[in-house]
């Protein structure tokens, strides 16, 4: 312990410091400022509080403990002259160790600093990292130091050249979002440098670049990149955290993603990879995890929040020795406090503005919303974003549901919210299984699901749609197999989601029958055609356009392997190119890509509605057809020439006109196109019997019979011009 205004010796900076000051309480974190650095932690029920400096990576205690005499506001500080970046740091909080009043308070316990922009590594299990005795209840008390086996903050250097890059701002009627994991995604790319798999940098490859490029997806989704713990049960039997569902620092890139070093390093390598990937005109948007931490429930370990103040940070049941969970994880963060509000909104600020990303999915987003314990979207945590002149105006996508009694809230997001529409996807499921799926269902879905955005003055844009994503089957397998197969995660496969809306076409997993294999390979085209053609935001997931199979395994969020690794080397090529131009289709025509919900109404000009619904035998399906009929066999006409859209400039936009033939029974059927009065002509584009698309495929006369094969889609195109 040293006295302010001291010179010492620093070992690790192999000089001097000159002194220890005050410091200020803003901003919270470790600031480097080119002289120093100042600290700042939030904590309300701490009675000490000590900022502990390690000398290098391999230090097991720290050099130097420094006790943080000034708080204002809850808010402990102090700066420390000639530190430099890469300084190693971390926390001690003493307090009362009350269990059953929502206080576990141990100064034995290293803690992560909450705002730490990097963290050097990741936990070594160990007992000493719990704050009671493992073995005995939590009510007891571990004093064995947990410094040897945590991984340290780390101060970095803020300066970045951008080089002037701009973000790309792509609308959100013209986005087509790829779900990806940034190790899932390059560990096996042959066309990434092997240094490079599996990282930051290996994402950035040109190589990689250029395949998002190709492919025509306008934004990469990361799945979590925030420093995540894998849990100690996982480690202990061979397993790990692979997906990254379990923050511990929501303002550092995960350490594990880093090809350049651990001491910042990994700081500037993401941000070269969003550089990159602005350059090349794509976004980047994060998935996000504010709804809980690392710590677990009461038996969890003592990393950060939980010894800083868990009362502060944590929803507490009426029994404070225990944590309301409604993310199914051990605890919630209290998102209904000031300090955790100000914690999150701090931390999408950052990465908005200091990282450059483009917008965010926020994981299990109705717990956010919760205040006591219903889900209310008029929340601190809405009202707040929705002022914020920086968060506000990146792209807001939320997964609207959690685990708890009310939270599937889809549909239920304020204006300026996205949401994955889980509605969208159980719909379309089922339509190609060969479920009940209405035809009220059906064509609410396909046409942007007003039923759930209308009323709330959203606009199709607000339905993020999906056909797959991480949690479930792949594409591949949602065709290949009834049932789940997750034996390998060793919860004797009870992980995981059992009704998962799939169809084996007839075999479970891998056959050697042609047919199945056949009939496979089109209903994923189906999928896929359905989910492009649709009204909304599409959603892809990484590796579906090669038909990556996971081998029936639905949950491998513990199974850092080949089962999670694409394998592109084994990639159905013809797939590929069949998923690349129907994604360019679709950007190529804003009949698909609407920024305004379908009217229903004449358009005078032409006398002609701008949506019309079709019987295969031609006519019109009236109104009671919707609630009363299954969506088995129809049709769907798009007008081009009213879009209720303008440029940028104010010149109206228009398109050509489509026709849309669904067939979901099993049998070939027969369909008769409309009238003159439709169209003077149609061109067969897609078939999704056929593995490619045709521009240029066999053309037809108003009122021709087509045969549609059984599970297809036809899509017709009637060229305008105007």
């Amino acid at each position: 312990m040293i006295a302010e205004n001291k010179t010492i010796t620093h070992p690790a900076a192999g000089g001097l410091l000159t002194g220890i000051y005050p410091g200020t309480a803003f901003p919270l974190g470790a600031t480097y400022d080119g002289n120093g650095v100042n600290f700042s932690i939030y904590s309300e029920h701490a009675e000490e509080m000590e900022l502990c400096l390690f000398e290098n990576l391999d230090s097991k205690t720290e050099f130097l403990k420094i006790k943080m005499k000034e708080r204002e506001h809850h808010h402990w500080h102090v700066y420390v002259a000639d530190l430099k970046p890469g300084q190693l740091y971390g926390y001690r909080a003493s307090g009362p160790f009350d269990p059953a009043n929502g206080q576990r308070f141990n100064a034995n316990k290293l803690l992560l600093d909450p705002y730490a922009k990097a963290i050097s590594g990741i936990i070594d299990w160990h007992d000493s990292v719990f704050g009671y005795r493992v073995g005995e209840d939590d009510l007891t008390y571990n004093a064995t130091d947990s410094a040897p086996y945590v991984p340290r903050s780390v101060v970095i250097d803020p300066t970045f050249d951008w080089e002037n890059v701009q973000k790309p701002k792509i609308p959100y009627d013209q986005s087509v979002i790829y779900e990806l994991h940034v190790k899932e995604f390059t560990q096996m790319n042959p066309e990434v440098p092997e240094e490079l798999r599996g990282t930051y940098a290996g994402l950035a490859h040109p190589a990689v670049i250029d395949y998002l490029k190709q492919l025509g997806v306008t934004a990469i989704e990361l799945m979590p990149v925030h420093h995540f713990v894998a849990d100690r049960h996982l480690v202990e039997s061979g397993l790990t955290n692979f997906w990254g569902y379990n923050t511990i620092g929501f303002f550092a890139p995960d350490v594990r993603y880093s090809s350049s070093g651990v001491k910042g390093e990994q700081v500037i390598e993401f941000k070269n990879m969003v550089k990159a990937m602005h350059k090349a005109g794509i976004e980047v948007i994060l998935d996000v995890v504010y709804n809980h931490t690392a710590e677990g429930n009461h038996m969890g370990p003592t990393l950060s929040f939980k010894g800083i103040d868990n009362e502060a940070y944590y929803r507490l049941t009426e029994d404070k020795r225990y944590y309301m969970d409604y993310t199914g994880t051990g605890n919630t963060l209290n998102a209904y406090l000031p300090g955790v509000l100000r914690l999150i909104m701090d931390s999408l600020r950052y990465w908005t503005v200091e990282m450059q990303v483009d917008g965010f999915r926020f994981d299990l987003a109705a717990t956010l919303a919760r205040e006591l314990h219903d889900v209310n979207r008029l929340s601190a945590f809405f009202e707040i974003i929705y002022q914020d002149p920086v968060i506000s105006q990146v792209k807001l996508i939320a997964e609207p549901w959690d685990i708890g009694e009310g939270g599937y809230q889809v549909g239920k997001f304020p204006p300026g919210w996205a949401e994955w529409n889980g509605k969208y996807r159980d719909c379309m499921r089922d339509y190609w299984r060969g479920g009940d799926s209405m035809l009220t269902e059906f064509a609410e879905r396909f046409t942007g699901s007003a039923d759930l955005y209308k009323n709330d003055y959203r606009f199709p844009t607000a339905s993020i749609n999906f056909i797959t994503a991480h949690d479930g089957f792949t594409l591949h397998d949602l065709v290949s197999y009834n049932e789940k197969h997750n034996e390998a995660n060793g919860e004797g496969n009870n992980d995981g989601e059992s009704h998962n809306r799939s169809w084996n076409c007839g075999a479970e997993g891998p056959t050697e029958d042609e047919a199945i294999n056949k009939l496979r390979a089109q209903q994923k085209r189906n999928l896929l055609t359905t989910l492009l053609l649709s009204q909304g935001v599409p959603m892809l997931l990484s590796g579906d356009e090669i038909c990556r199979t996971k081998n029936g395994n639905n949950n491998t969020y513990c199974q850092d392997n080949e089962m999670s690794w694409i394998n592109w080397q084994k990639g159905d090529m013809k797939m590929l190119e069949f998923t690349r131009q129907l994604i360019h289709w679709r950007r190529n025509h804003p009949v698909f890509c609407r920024r305004r919900w379908f009217r229903g109404h004449l358009i005078k000009e032409i006398n002609l509605k701008d949506i019309e619904w079709f019987s295969p035998d031609g006519t019109e399906l009236k109104d009671d057809a919707y609630n009363s009929e299954t969506a088995r066999a129809l049709a769907v006409y798009l007008n081009g020439a009213d879009l209720d859209m303008t440029s940028a400039k104010g010149q109206k936009i228009v398109d050509d006109n489509f026709y849309v033939i669904f067939n979901g029974t099993p049998d070939p059927l027969e369909y008769k196109l409309p009238p003159v009065n439709y169209a003077d002509s149609w061109i067969e584009v897609i078939n999704t019997t056929k593995d490619t698309i045709t521009p240029e495929g066999t053309r037809y006369d108003p009122g021709d019979v087509i045969t549609a094969a059984g599970r297809s889609i036809i899509l017709l195109h009637n060229p305008v011009i105007y």
